[in-house]
């Protein structure tokens, strides 16, 4: 039997986000080559750090968008979601986009690249260790193909549950900010071990 064809996958944006998908990718070996992750990023560290993870790295926008023949994450700061738009429709793709981007909505998305089929993301960040719990709506054009893939590339880091896109502002606030109080609920435990008279490494752990 033929092995799965890696996907095709590129990514605006290098950041911890970014880099965590990815990662996720290639754990779930979703992706066996990560030469076939694209990404690009206008900081050079970032690019680097990504290079040295053997991703095709660079800071051109419009290379990613040529390369992504599956998907292309737009995983920058919400300014700068309509100028790496610009870049996106400078090629000719039909690979989904899909955004993490925070508070653009399909709305404003599907204004920026009309005629393609778009999905908004709210991951959060336990993303990072690959325990995250994201929110997803499908845009107007998105068919049964691309819900399906939605479902893999999240999946890969944690959960994913598709919800109405009115309802991304509750998951901000449930899934998306909630792990901060619970990381500043386990330090205040913590803080109580290291009064008690526990060194903090072992509170930490405890």
């Amino acid at each position: 039997m033929s092995e799965e064809k890696d996907l095709s996958v590129g990514f605006m944006g290098c950041g911890k986000m970014a880099s965590a998908l990815m990662q996720g990718l290639v754990n779930k070996k979703l992706v066996n080559d990560p030469s076939s992750i694209s990404c690009s990023d206008v900081y050079k560290p970032s690019v680097e750090e990504a290079a040295k993870k053997g991703y095709s790295a660079t800071d051109s926008n419009e290379e990613v968008c040529k390369a992504a023949k599956d998907v292309v994450l737009i995983a920058v700061k919400p300014n700068v979601v309509k100028d790496v738009c610009v870049d996106i429709r400078k090629v000719d793709s039909d690979a989904l986009i899909i955004s993490i981007a925070a508070g653009i909505t399909l709305e404003s998305l599907e204004s920026f690249l009309p005629e393609r089929r778009i999905v908004r993301v709210m991951p959060n960040t336990p993303c990072l260790v690959g325990e995250a719990a994201s929110g997803y709506a499908m845009g107007k054009l998105c068919n049964g193909k691309d819900e399906e893939m939605v479902e893999k590339l999240l999946r890969s880091v944690g959960v994913a549950k598709k919800i109405k896109e009115i309802l991304l502002n509750a998951v901000t606030g449930l899934s998306g900010s909630g792990p901060a109080y619970v990381y500043q609920f386990i330090e205040a435990l913590a803080d109580g071990g290291v009064r008690s008279g526990l060194p903090r490494d072992v509170a930490m752990e405890l």
